[in-house]
């Protein structure tokens, strides 16, 4: 059995590691920030605890695993990653926090194990991806995004219309966004959209090819890139 030191060290540690990936996390405003990945480090931390504490009060007289009861929490902590996961229109957005809390759980139960190297050395790899991976990926993205807001009609499929015309020029919607015109209509009272697109535009084709494909679309009033 460990010490009370030891466990207290190792539950301490935890928090610590959780913390720095989860201050990461909120420093990007992302839905599990620096509490969440303190708790499911802590707590896999004291499963981990728990399940070498429950083998070695029973070791010799039965064939129990001490793994067992760790290994629901990699699996467990599935159910706040699919949390995490958002859809909005095309766009899926949080399976990087999902993918950091299960990392997170990772780190809490080689602390439990006293693996302290291993934690330690994945806490600092984990902090280096997200920070340094981010800017590179925010710095490209910048430099290869187009933001444009179309005005258009309501009409069915129009928005299907859109994305076929951006998959001829072979350009990626990254995010849109849909709201309605409440100061328009058209002369049968029909409602008209704003779209806002978020593309990637690797071929880095001019704007101007861009809006003029998309002006082309039957009830399309207006292109705009910001």
């Amino acid at each position: 059995m460990i010490s009370e030191w030891e466990l207290l060290l190792r539950l301490a540690l935890s928090c610590v590691l959780g913390g720095v990936i989860g201050y990461e996390r909120q420093s990007r405003r992302k839905s599990a920030g620096l509490r969440t990945n303190v708790l499911v480090c802590l707590g896999s931390c004291l499963i981990m605890v728990l399940s070498e504490a429950l083998y070695l009060n029973v070791e010799g007289r039965t064939n129990a695993d001490p793994a067992r009861l760790a290994a629901q929490v990699v699996s467990g902590i599935g159910f706040l990653g699919a949390g995490a996961i958002m859809k909005e229109g095309l766009t899926v957005t949080g399976l990087t926090t999902a993918a950091c809390l299960w990392v997170v759980a990772g780190v809490g139960l080689a602390v439990g194990a006293g693996y302290y190297s291993g934690a330690l050395f994945a806490t600092a790899l984990v902090f280096a991806t997200l920070g340094t991976l981010s800017r590179i990926d925010e710095w490209v993205m910048h430099e290869k995004n187009l933001s444009l807001i179309i005005h258009t009609q309501d009409k069915p499929g129009q928005l299907m219309h859109i994305s076929s015309c951006l998959d001829d020029l072979q350009l990626n919607i990254r995010g849109v966004k849909v709201k309605a015109d409440e100061d328009e209509s058209d002369n049968k009272g029909a409602p008209f959209l704003y779209i806002e697109l978020e593309i990637y535009n690797h071929r880095n084709l001019k704007n101007v090819i861009v809006v003029d494909a998309i002006k082309r679309i039957d009830g399309v009033i207006s292109v705009n890139v910001t």
